[in-house]
């Protein structure tokens, strides 16, 4: 590996402490998901309850993400997230003694996962704000798409190591890994000193708020697209959950090797990505098009042999376009609103994630999963040309270069 490759975000020691945390906390989240859906699943035989675990994980995140952009725009992204892997850790620990009681309520559990949830909200959006104040403004393009690789590896390990843990200890230890996930990654921070913090967090002030970010028609194409992308072809955990279990009747083992291989390629999308000189129209364009290929062709098997062998496929539609549309949200963000920029597409993403999964459901029920991925496919396409179509009006606010050379996005 050279200072000047793919991988040279990793040769800053900030960065470096930042992305080993956010693989950690990615493979414990993963043990934590895995013990409270088994532990609900046992305790009222209801897929029904175990969406009201989901619904109350990514509720708070609705409610709140745009809060945690002004916040995060204020605050020290370190001190946020410092606070927020110690407050993680704490309400874990909770929840794992809330399941080592027999007759644990599933309201406790729900609340909990809630408190999570609201304190997730900030978290996720301050990992993305501070990874500026971490590298060098030429590196952080290439910066940003390490980032989401780490989501992808952590997807990658996690659900077999969560497996294993459980098989042999319960879901009580998995819960305690996760809590012990944060205290590594609190650890961690604590040795990470951004920019930012040595030479004092003042964000430039940002005029008409949000209203004054939404009237870059760049900015808002962005949003929309990640937004129309999020809720109707990015479902993959029902879709492709779905398609294993219903569609070709796999077994469970089949459905966690799918995963898995879908992340393994979102490994490797990443990684492409990041090796891009620049992010551009073109790029995102190609991330929107690419995405949409590979949901397209994902459709068409039709045995589970063949789907599995083309699941790493998609993982690379998926992880090239995650990590090309994260760049540029943050080369199209001003200095002192990277947190409000992101809360927005966290809004758009996440916030998306239960209302997506319902309609991926719907048309799963009426049709079949083949039906919902060719909606994705085609919602994806559509995007890519709408990305080329309407590039920006002259007037409009150039999103500033951010990434490893240079951004025409």
């Amino acid at each position: 590996m050279t200072y000047d490759g793919i991988l040279s975000p990793l040769a800053h020691p900030g960065f470096l402490r930042y992305f080993v945390g956010q693989v950690v906390t990615n493979v414990g989240t993963w043990f934590q998901n895995l013990a409270l859906s088994l532990v609900v699943l046992e305790a009222t035989g209801s897929a029904q309850a175990l969406g009201g675990v989901t619904f109350a994980q990514f509720l708070p995140i609705l409610l709140l993400s745009i809060h945690a952009g002004r916040i995060v725009d204020r605050v020290s992204s370190r001190t946020v997230l410092l606070v927020g892997a110690a407050l993680s850790a704490v309400v874990v620990l909770l929840l794992a003694a809330a399941v080592a009681t027999d007759n644990a309520s599933l309201a406790v559990v729900y609340g909990l996962v809630a408190c999570l949830g609201a304190v997730n909200a900030f978290e996720r959006v301050a990992a993305q704000a501070i990874i500026r104040s971490l590298v060098s403004a030429d590196r952080l393009g290439r910066a940003v798409s390490l980032s989401t690789i780490a989501v992808a590896a952590g997807r990658s390990i996690g659900p077999g190591l969560a497996g294993l843990l459980f098989q042999a200890a319960g879901p009580v230890v998995c819960l305690l890994a996760n809590a012990a996930s944060f205290v590594l990654v609190f650890v961690l921070l604590l040795f990470v000193r951004p920019r930012e913090e040595r030479a004092g967090h003042r964000p430039d002030p940002l005029r008409g708020g949000l209203g004054g970010l939404l009237r870059d028609r760049s900015l808002r194409l962005l949003l929309i697209v990640n937004a129309a992308i999020a809720l109707l072809a990015l479902n993959l955990n029902i879709v492709l959950t779905s398609m294993v279990s219903l569609t070709f009747h796999g077994s469970a083992t089949s459905v966690g090797l799918n995963h898995v291989l879908n992340a393994v390629g979102a490994v490797v999308g990443g990684l492409v990505a990041t090796a891009l000189p620049r992010v551009s129209t073109g790029t995102l364009a190609t991330g929107c098009a690419l995405l949409g290929t590979t949901l397209f062709t994902s459709a068409l098997p039709g045995t589970l042999p063949l789907f599995l062998l083309l699941a790493p496929v998609l993982g690379l539609g998926f992880g090239f376009y995650t990590a090309v549309i994260n760049a540029a949200a943050q080369a199209a963000a001003p200095p002192g609103a990277v947190g409000r920029v992101m809360a927005l597409m966290l809004l758009g993403n996440v916030g998306m994630a239960p209302f997506g999964g319902l309609i991926s459901g719907w048309i799963i029920d009426r049709s079949s999963a083949h039906v919902s991925l060719l909606v994705g496919a085609a919602v994806a396409v559509t995007c890519a040309i709408a990305v080329v179509l309407r590039p920006p009006r002259r007037g409009d606010r150039p999103p500033r270069c951010t990434t490893d050379h240079e951004s025409e996005l």
